[in-house]
């Protein structure tokens, strides 16, 4: 076997162990979050994902654009923006000129309790990662975007 083709294979399973590495993580991090959030809030990661969209479009957004916005399909959302529209945490209204769509947004109160949410959420994600200094955070988040862009299809990162 060639230099050239061993140091490929090489850098090939060093990805390898990098992705296994940032998956453990990930899933470490995401299992706390969901304990955290049934714990303390009795509440569900895709709740508080479809809250967090909500939140930021304040306007709202059609049910087909929250569904494409958190990459799950039509019926997650619903189902959620329902139960949050029982509990007075969101609205949902007709798209003038579409009968068929709907948009959705939090309610004042909806905002004050994802706000709440948010802050724990905030402070869960800073203690996950509280290893980590700001150059090592910036470091690591410029090198996840540009991966990210290689992903995307997008060479330039």
């Amino acid at each position: 076997m060639g230099r050239a083709k061993e140091k490929a294979e090489s850098l090939s399973k060093d990805r390898l162990r990098l992705w296994l590495r940032l998956l453990k993580l990930t899933s470490g991090i995401e299992a706390d979050l969901r304990r955290n959030l049934r714990e303390a809030h009795d509440t569900t990661l895709p709740r508080f994902d479809v809250m967090a969209a909500l939140a930021r479009h304040p306007e709202g957004l059609r049910m087909s654009e929250l569904s494409s916005y958190l990459r799950v399909s039509n019926g997650n959302v619903t189902g959620i923006v329902d139960r949050l529209t029982e509990e007075g945490l969101a609205l949902r209204m007709a798209v003038p000129g579409d009968r068929r769509a709907q948009t959705a947004r939090l309610t004042a109160r909806g905002r004050e309790v994802f706000d709440r949410l948010a802050a724990d959420h905030e402070g869960w994600i800073d203690a996950a990662l509280g290893a980590l200094g700001a150059a090592e955070i910036a470091t690591m988040a410029r090198l996840a975007k540009r991966a990210q862009s290689r992903e995307d299809g997008n060479e330039h990162p």
